[in-house]
């Protein structure tokens, strides 16, 4: 049973997938996986150069700052770098799932509902978080200004949207109450990819 969790940037999603991950689920990281691939594959990174520039890579690593400051004032570019590496990751996703054997399985991934994937995922978790944390979070980790971030915000639904189509709301504030929901989830899932299996 593949499950999607997802949430806004600064959300803290990926604290939930970690929590997910100690519990023993196997947690694929999009995010993660897609910079590696865009790194690693001579085919994407080639893309990825003709798109927006020799410039989107120093010493052969991500230039990651300056790929930000293309894509995320800019949604037709957004969406072209997406179209580029989406599929990538997808593949990449497909050849990982086969290798796992928990009862289910948890993609993270930032963008779910904006680029209409939500079909793919029997449950989809949501993590929140008031917008002022979330901007103190991503101006903390990324050392960027509040206006980069609100920019990033901007281009993502909002949490009130997504809350409705998702099956488990997960507000992330209190990180004791965040173990509790994960932990009650958890066992929820467990149940329900028991039960799907025998039929």
């Amino acid at each position: 049973m593949i499950v999607g969790l997802t949430g806004g940037i600064g959300s803290g999603k990926t604290t939930v997938a970690k929590m997910f991950h100690a519990l023993g689920v196997p947690v694929y990281y999009s995010d993660l996986e897609a910079k590696k691939l865009m790194v690693d594959s001579e085919v994407l990174s080639g893309k990825i150069k003709a798109l927006l520039g020799e410039e989107s890579y120093l010493d052969n690593k991500l230039n990651r700052s300056y790929i930000a400051n293309k894509v995320f004032t800019n949604p037709d570019l957004l969406a072209k770098l997406n179209a580029i590496v989406h599929p990538a990751v997808k593949d990449h996703f497909i050849s990982w799932v086969k290798n796992q054997e928990f009862p289910y399985i948890i993609q993270e991934t930032a963008i779910i509902f904006e680029n209409s994937s939500e079909d793919r995922f029997a449950k989809i978790i949501l993590v929140t978080a008031p917008e002022k944390i979330r901007i103190e979070r991503v101006v903390s980790r990324d050392h960027i200004s509040i206006e980069k971030v609100k920019e990033r915000i901007d281009n993502q639904w909002s949490d009130e949207k997504k809350a409705a189509l998702s099956d488990f709301v997960i507000n992330n504030l209190d990180l004791e109450k965040t173990s509790f929901l994960v932990a009650e989830i958890h066992k929820q899932l467990l149940k329900l990819s028991s039960f799907t299996s025998k039929f």
